[in-house]
């Protein structure tokens, strides 16, 4: 199974993440995608690390892999074949996306360099789809909604919120559950989809049954030829 799960910065997104999983298994595989670039990073990741290694609901086994998530994907999935934990949380795809886009040094982020960071993310994204069809076990993705606030003044900081946007909009419609967590309370958006859909069909087939018969109508032609 497949969920992905967004939300704004200190939604509580990660929080229900794991939450979730370990309602799943009692261990899981924790795949992170930052990288310690510089100290106050360092100091949130080590600070998450303690708070899994403190986690009494579920064991983590933690793998870090800020770049090559597919390969990392494709090891687990082999490692659960083999009665290992059943469970895998990414946190976070949209962090994975930024290393990947700014693998390569740039001397001067043009309009060319940006077109070679775009296909490469684009390949990278193809890669990350096809491997999660493929996946076995349980899969939860957290990511992040970066396209409600103002737009990026800079070109590359609109490239990355066009290239997150439509990451998500893609793991989504693989995904069997999709939550937006937003000031701690998740809610399920696949649910709610199909709720509205339901309704709505609803409310066609109740006014379609309502509606007179009027002259243009099949019944009223029917009934002139006699």
């Amino acid at each position: 199974m497949l969920v992905l799960i967004t939300g704004g910065a200190r939604s509580g997104k990660s929080g229900f993440a794991e939450a979730y999983a370990a309602e799943l298994s009692e261990t899981g595989y924790y795949v992170a995608t930052s990288q310690a670039l510089d100290e106050e990073m360092e100091e949130r990741i080590t600070l998450h690390r303690t708070k899994r290694e403190l986690d009494q609901d579920i064991f983590w086994h933690t793998l870090e892999e800020p770049l090559l998530l597919s390969d990392a994907l494709r090891a687990l999935d082999r490692a659960a074949n083999r009665a290992g934990p059943q469970v895998v949380l990414v946190d976070c795809l949209t962090l994975w996306l930024t290393n990947v886009l700014l693998a390569e040094e740039e001397a001067d982020w043009d309009k060319e360099a940006r077109q070679r960071a775009a296909q490469r993310a684009e390949e990278a994204i193809d890669g990350l789809i096809e491997r999660l069809l493929q996946v076995r076990h349980h899969v939860l993705l957290v990511t992040n909604e970066v396209g409600s606030g103002i737009v990026p003044e800079y070109p590359l900081g609109r490239l990355y919120r066009d290239l997150a946007g439509a990451m998500n909009r893609r793991v989504a419609a693989i995904c069997q559950e999709v939550y937006l967590v937003t000031a701690g309370i998740p809610v399920e958006l696949k649910r709610l989809q199909k709720e509205l859909a339901s309704r709505s069909a609803q409310r066609s087939d109740a006014e379609e049954s309502d509606e007179p018969e009027g002259q243009g109508s099949p019944s009223s032609r029917q009934k002139g030829r006699r």
